[in-house]
């Protein structure tokens, strides 16, 4: 009798250690083929320290290549709520890749994380939340350095994707507002070998200033094209090309461009009273600690701050529900929402209800290109 009482209880204590241990599976989504690899990689690389397991609970980071591609990238959020059935969505990286995946997560009533500032019409974000800063507000610090650059007309090079209309969109009225005029308005497609007729238009409207809405490698093509018809005003990249692979494609041509960065690979830079500088040291000593001197990335950092929402979020969730249930997704929506003022790498981030962004106007930094490397602008 005893032995049967033992077997029962032993039973009982096992089906509740195995509830209590319920895995968090996160579906991840990179681009670690394609154009935009060289964003989608380094984010994989962070990854790589994300802890194995948050408030006691096993974690599985399930990641998957979206080669850059809009329809992968949407593949993939199928398989990740239908098959693996997935707590969190992260990814992708590429705003247009995001915007794909967008749907099928919301159909799920699975948290999407972009690691990308992928804009949807309003009211149907109630799923998708931002871990980059949007394009408002890193477009106001453009614009106000171009203020006190004493520009008055700009050339527009960028993306035909949502990336680039997405900019083209946030800056212009804040241009027309600065009393900036466009002068011109070119662009151009990720895969694109060439962009020599648009840097002839450009060039030949001699803006004081041009604003390249590019990502990564792909960000110094159209400025080695510009410097190759001879422009000589000034040229602004966004935070999209606040990667090493600027000034290592670019070169010399893409010395003295205006990069606006968020705070993360900025740190050692940072005054000490900067809100962000803690945590961005923090990243870039970890990061660089494991993949080498001068390897920090814009969108390492993202994926830097992902972790700290998981960390943040997920106990809180855990008191909710269970993995792997409706209730337990829906409790991560409702911690995101709820959880504060969440100091990132990347600036101070406040999501709520009606803001699934959070970040502020002041959280762009204004960085120059001196000796191949980002240097913050006083």
């Amino acid at each position: 009798m005893n032995l049967k009482k033992t077997l029962v209880t032993l039973a009982v204590t096992a089906l509740a250690s195995g509830a209590a241990l319920a895995d968090i599976n996160i579906g991840v989504s990179l681009a670690l083929t394609g154009p935009g690899s060289g964003l989608g990689i380094p984010m994989q690389n962070q990854l790589k320290l994300f802890p194995k397991t948050i408030a006691g609970e096993k974690v599985n980071l399930i990641i998957l290549d979206d080669a850059t591609d809009p329809g992968k990238g949407a593949a993939n959020a199928r398989r990740f709520v239908t098959e693996d059935k997935v707590d969190v969505i992260f990814g992708s990286c590429i705003t247009a890749v995001a915007a794909a995946m967008t749907d099928v997560a919301s159909e799920a009533g699975t948290v999407q994380l972009a690691g990308s500032p992928v804009g949807v019409p309003a009211g149907k974000d109630k799923w998708l939340f931002r871990l980059p800063q949007s394009n408002t507000v890193m477009g106001h610090a453009v614009v106000e350095h171009m203020k006190k650059q004493g520009v008055k007309t700009v050339g527009f090079l960028g993306y035909t994707d949502a990336y680039g209309q997405q900019w083209l969109d946030a800056v212009t009225p804040m241009l027309e507002k600065a009393g900036i005029k466009m002068v011109a308005n070119e662009r151009f497609a990720r895969t694109d070998t060439s962009v020599t007729p648009q840097a002839l238009k450009i060039t030949s409207a001699n803006p004081d200033a041009v604003l390249i809405v590019a990502s990564g490698s792909g960000a110094a093509m159209p400025q080695l094209a510009l410097v190759e018809r001879s422009y000589k005003g000034k040229v602004y990249q966004t935070h999209a090309a606040a990667t090493p692979d600027l000034p290592r494609v670019g070169g010399k041509s893409v010395e003295g461009t205006f990069v606006v960065s968020g705070p993360a690979l900025l740190g050692d830079q940072l005054p000490d009273s900067h809100p962000s500088k803690k945590a961005a040291l923090d990243f870039v000593n970890k990061f660089e600690a494991a993949n080498g001197p001068n390897s920090r990335n814009q969108f390492a950092g993202h994926a830097y701050d992902f972790q700290i929402t998981m960390e943040k979020v997920i106990p809180v969730a855990l008191k909710k529900a269970k993995p792997g249930t409706p209730e337990f997704r829906a409790a991560i929506r409702d911690g995101l929402e709820t959880m504060g003022r969440t100091v990132f790498a990347h600036g101070v981030m406040n999501w709520t209800k009606d803001d699934h962004w959070g970040y502020t106007l002041e959280t762009g930094v204004m960085t120059k290109v001196v000796d191949g490397k980002f240097k913050v602008e006083n």
